[in-house]
């Protein structure tokens, strides 16, 4: 078995289907069935990276899981072992040398952006695992987009092997990835998870790379792995290329090396000559790994957004906790998941940066509750979330399935408490929060508090959570009962703060319990509480009294950022008195909040508000107007926030299937008049020959339809004359064509070269992870669009 020595530079081999390319792979072909009716072809590829320098040689299995085998005759365990076989007669000739289980992405969108569920998903990779843990030395999980689904290959490859487990993700230039994962959320949840190298591979060239790189090397405290495209694709000579030669490539690896990278490698276009060229600039350059300086921070994430305590006041909010709420218990038992939506984005429009879910109720399945809250919380916000229960089998049901790196509220001094709870915390990868009180209650004294939270902090060290994981809540006792313990609990967030190194967490709205003007007492408590060195509170956001406090507390702090802050904020707030104060009507208020529910919906993700609103619109309104005026103005809204960065795919989605919502009202109401709507189109969508990857594809049709356009979807693998007959059968005008490997790109040149002679006057769209303008050019597109709104806006304007 593979053992890391974490002073050395380690180098793995480059792409396995560009070499298969150019040993003429067949349009269609499985590069996976090779493994069985051309094994000499793949032993040459192994052996040639092996006798380039590379010490970890990847199996030709990248796809090689039920969800993509499903149209073949293979089975994943007869192709996992066959390509490891033959992978192990290279590896086990040589000193250093090592097999790898090379696992891609499913190619299915999970729940709740798609209907693959993460048991679903689980399920296939630890399909992959058992098949060929014993065949090889390494796992490497490879060129995912989408954390959640990496999360789920990653827990089972721990749990079905005591293998290493390599993992990377494909970032964009900006810093995110198809689905939003951000370079943050990556490595503190895979670092989290017990991975034991993180990082990127695909999608760039090495000079794209740098600063994603650089960024996760700043901030992983293990390996950091590298594999690059060999630049972008062009097309000569009929075929693609890459456009970055070896002595370039490994000219940048060198860069990554002297970052503190030590696994390096290739993918896409890359050859044995790169990675020879690689070993040689790096291994002259550098005797040992390159030691790093990395940020030791206490953070908690989602997919896509990353908190950091001590760095400024954090706010979590309190408002998903049914005690003393009966609208929210009243949801829980019901099943109202709208309800919990919608106070969950109210938090966040007042600024949380953290929402508590806490789902116990003593007549509902805690666990089942909780995690089905979970997933449609993170479907429709990217604020990280606050596990909070007493059941530790409730806060392991919530931690497995979550996305990204969360905090588990709470462990205790407790021995069962921390027998129970910590190992979840551990396992999970996740932040835990822990409360000064055991068997004997809370202390009174804060010397007692804090010998408990050192016992905690103890405890949790010793089965490996790192103190930066680890956050106390000193808790605060009722002024109007106990007043006299109020000081001690300020006196053991200082001694916390200052002799354990730890952050801190305050529940606040307690202390108030009991007593009139209880907002007075919560933020002059807050105030005190953040001078003896409290850093987050659980809290209220939409509590004026406490948010105006801090706006003032962190202006006096010092930052110039502040300021300007809280001088923005007194604009927009001004204080009203007595005299200046204006009545308003209550029919004006709510006329005025209820304007653009429906667009607001749409634009939040709200499925079920957006088909009631447009219910209640339709007693007034036409159906055209309210497309027109509500649902296309909204949809561009997010789109246009999806272009500019603000918001990433899954954002974009939730609100095409709000829309839907909307439309499917708007739709039945049409037909109970005997009236149509006047749909846009129709346009036709495809996947090119060859080419078995539709997920693009099948995301620009939900935007498509939901900007009502009438959609033609002839799926995936589509050979060029069925295009041509749909094209001529159907009266189509518009063509949008999708290729996401290299190796199609011809054949979407022969569809539309098809598609030219017979249907002169039809444009066609190009799209698809590999395409460039310059490729979408050579196939001779009409038009290039890198995402579905780009695609939105071309086809509105070619149907006008």
């Amino acid at each position: 078995m593979f053992k890391f020595n974490p002073e050395r530079i380690y180098f793995f081999d480059g792409a396995m289907g560009t070499m298969l390319q150019s040993h003429g792979l067949k349009l269609r072909e499985l590069p996976e069935s090779l493994n069985f009716t051309n094994p000499e072809l793949i032993r040459t590829i192994h052996s040639e990276y092996s006798d380039s320098g590379a010490n970890f040689i990847s199996s030709n299995t990248f796809g090689a899981n039920k969800f993509k085998l499903a149209k073949s005759n293979l089975k994943v365990h007869d192709v996992i072992r066959a390509a490891l076989r033959i992978t192990n007669e290279i590896t086990h000739s040589k000193p250093d040398s090592y097999s790898v289980l090379d696992i891609g992405p499913t190619g299915r969108v999970m729940s709740p952006l798609g209907d693959a569920s993460f048991g679903e998903v689980y399920d296939a990779f630890a399909e992959m695992v058992i098949a060929g843990r014993d065949l090889c030395d390494v796992i490497l999980l490879e060129t995912f987009t989408d954390l959640y689904e990496l999360k789920a290959a990653v827990l089972a490859a721990r749990e079905n092997s005591d293998l290493p487990v390599f993992a990377t993700m494909s970032f964009d230039e900006s810093g995110h990835t198809f689905f939003g994962t951000t370079i943050e959320a990556m490595t503190y949840t895979l670092e989290g998870l017990g991975v034991s190298a993180l990082g990127v591979n695909c999608s760039l060239g090495p000079a794209q790379l740098l600063p994603v790189v650089r960024r996760i090397c700043e901030l992983s405290h293990i390996p950091v792995m590298v594999q690059p495209n060999a630049g972008l694709p062009v097309m000569r000579d009929g075929e693609s290329h890459y456009d970055v030669t070896a002595d370039e490539f490994a000219d940048i690896a060198r860069e990554f090396a002297s970052m503190g990278v030590s696994i390096l490698g290739g993918c896409c276009g890359t050859s044995p000559a790169h990675i020879m060229k690689m070993k040689n600039a790096v291994t002259s350059s550098f005797a040992h790994a390159v030691k790093r300086d990395v940020h030791d921070d206490t953070v908690v994430s989602s997919s896509s957004r990353v908190v950091t305590f001590g760095k400024k006041f954090i706010v979590i909010g309190e408002r998903l906790n049914p005690t003393g709420k009966k609208l929210l218990q009243k949801a829980l038992r019901e099943g109202n998941t709208d309800y919990l939506l919608k106070e969950a984005l109210k938090q966040q429009e007042q600024n949380a940066d953290i929402l508590d879910l806490n789902t116990g109720l003593p007549d509902i399945d805690e666990a089942g509750v909780m995690t089905h809250s979970l997933i449609q919380i993170q479907g429709i916000t990217n604020l990280p979330v606050q596990i909070d229960s007493s059941d530790h089998k409730t806060l392991e049901s919530a931690a497995r399935i979550y996305n990204g790196k969360p905090l588990l509220n709470s462990v205790n001094g407790k021995t069962s408490s921390l027998e129970n709870i910590l190992p979840i915390a551990k396992k999970y990868g996740a932040c835990i929060l822990g409360l000064t009180l055991d068997e004997n209650g809370i202390p009174e004294t804060a010397e007692e508090r804090f010998r408990i939270a050192e016992r905690i902090i103890n405890e949790a060290e010793r089965i490996g959570i790192p103190r930066r994981n680890i956050l106390i809540d000193c808790l605060t006792l009722t002024a109007s009962a106990q007043q006299k313990l109020v000081p001690e609990t300020l006196k053991a967030i200082r001694m916390v703060k200052d002799k354990l190194g730890v952050c801190t967490v305050l529940g606040l709205s307690n202390v108030s319990f009991g007593l009139p003007r209880r907002p007075l007492v919560n933020r002059t408590m807050m105030i005190a509480a953040i001078m003896n060195g409290l850093d987050s509170a659980i809290i209220n956001p939409g509590d004026t009294d406490l948010k105006e406090s801090l706006y003032a507390w962190n202006l006096l702090s010092g930052d110039e950022s502040d300021m300007q802050k809280y001088i923005e904020y007194c604009e927009a707030h001004p204080a009203i008195t007595n005299t200046n104060a204006i009545s308003v009507p209550v029919s004006q208020v709510k006329a005025e909040n209820s304007t653009n529910d429906l667009n607001s919906s749409i634009i939040k993700g709200l499925k079920e508000d957006s088909a009631n609103f447009t219910r209640e619109m339709l007693k007034t309104h036409k159906p055209l107007e309210i497309i027109e005026g509500n649902i296309v103005p909204a949809l561009d809204s997010v789109g246009k926030d999806y272009e500019s960065g603000k918001t990433f795919l899954p954002q974009l989605i939730k609100s095409a299937e709000a829309a839907k919502s909307a439309f499917e009202v708007l739709s039945e109401a049409m037909s109970k008049e005997g009236t149509t709507g006047k749909s846009k189109g129709p346009v036709l969508l495809a996947t090119v020959y060859g080419d078995v990857h539709d997920i693009g594809k099948n995301i620009v049709r939900t935007i498509f339809e939901n900007y009502n356009f009438n959609v033609i979807d002839l799926g995936k693998d589509v050979p060029p004359d069925k295009v041509v007959e749909a094209v001529k059968r159907e009266d189509i005008h518009v063509v949008g064509l999708s290729a996401l490997m290299t190796t199609t790109v011809a054949s979407m040149k022969e569809t539309i070269e098809k598609l030219r002679a017979s249907c002169p006057d039809v444009k066609v769209i190009a799209g698809g992870a590999v395409l460039t303008p310059d490729l979408a050019k050579y196939a001779g597109a009409d038009y290039y669009a890198r995402d579905a709104m780009e695609g939105v806006r071309i086809v509105s304007g070619l149907l006008e």
